[in-house]
């Protein structure tokens, strides 16, 4: 198997996919911040969220991936701190969570706010939440009319999946501030410009002097 790193290439492996600080290259990736009291919707909607993962568009991360042994704030905070997309589930229980409301909600909203990440406020239960600091954020579903409001939810739920399709689109043609580059200009090969001293020797097969060192790899894609 072969791997290109910025015009450079690395065979083999051990026949191993690289570590690139992200699950799979080219994926979005989508933190789910929810109350456990959610979970059975939050299982819904990632039910819906399938087809966008079978297409290699998005991965997805919740507390429930964490594994036996690790240390769920440190997993927390590196899933948080990594993602594209941060889906807030909605409803008076995630509200009244202190670990919600007061530590993932404020950090995923100061990445938004410095185009670190797209933050997308999913409404499952009714609650007020307009005054809350997401309320200035556009929230699904249409008119941010509750899930269970809804007489068919799985028809909410397709409403979500939709907007949060054209979300992930939207940032695969243009990623947020400070992250890795997440579409298809990822595999572009771009050669480092030579040097006027490099250019005046003679060079190598590769096209650079004997000896020259190449810059550290910025980004991986699999050929």
């Amino acid at each position: 198997m072969d791997f290109e790193i910025v015009g450079l290439r690395i065979k083999g492996l051990n026949g191993k996919r690289p570590k690139t600080g992200r699950s799979e290259v080219g994926f979005v990736q989508i933190f789910y911040s929810y109350s456990r009291k959610d979970e059975s919707l939050r299982i819904r909607l990632e039910n819906h969220l399938a087809i966008l993962q079978r297409q290699g568009l998005i991965t997805g991360w919740h507390d429930r991936m964490i594994g036996a042994g690790r240390e769920w704030k440190g997993e927390i905070d590196v899933a948080l701190e990594s993602a594209q997309v941060i889906l807030l589930l909605i409803s008076p229980s995630f509200v009244a969570s202190d670990y919600c409301y007061d530590v993932e909600m404020k950090k995923a909203l100061e990445r938004h706010e410095m185009g670190q990440a797209k933050v997308i406020p999913v409404i499952l239960r009714p609650v007020d939440w307009h005054a809350a600091p997401f309320g200035k954020l556009q929230a699904l579903p249409r008119d941010a009319k509750a899930v269970t409001s809804w007489r068919v939810q799985d028809e909410a739920f397709k409403n979500v999946a939709e907007g949060i399709r054209g979300a992930v689109e939207e940032l695969r043609e243009r990623p947020p501030a400070g992250t890795t580059d997440v579409g298809p200009s990822a595999k572009k090969r771009v050669r480092p410009p030579k040097s006027a001293a490099a250019a005046s020797e003679k060079e190598g097969d590769d096209g650079y002097p004997p000896g020259t060192s190449w810059p550290a790899p910025q980004n991986l894609v699999q050929s």
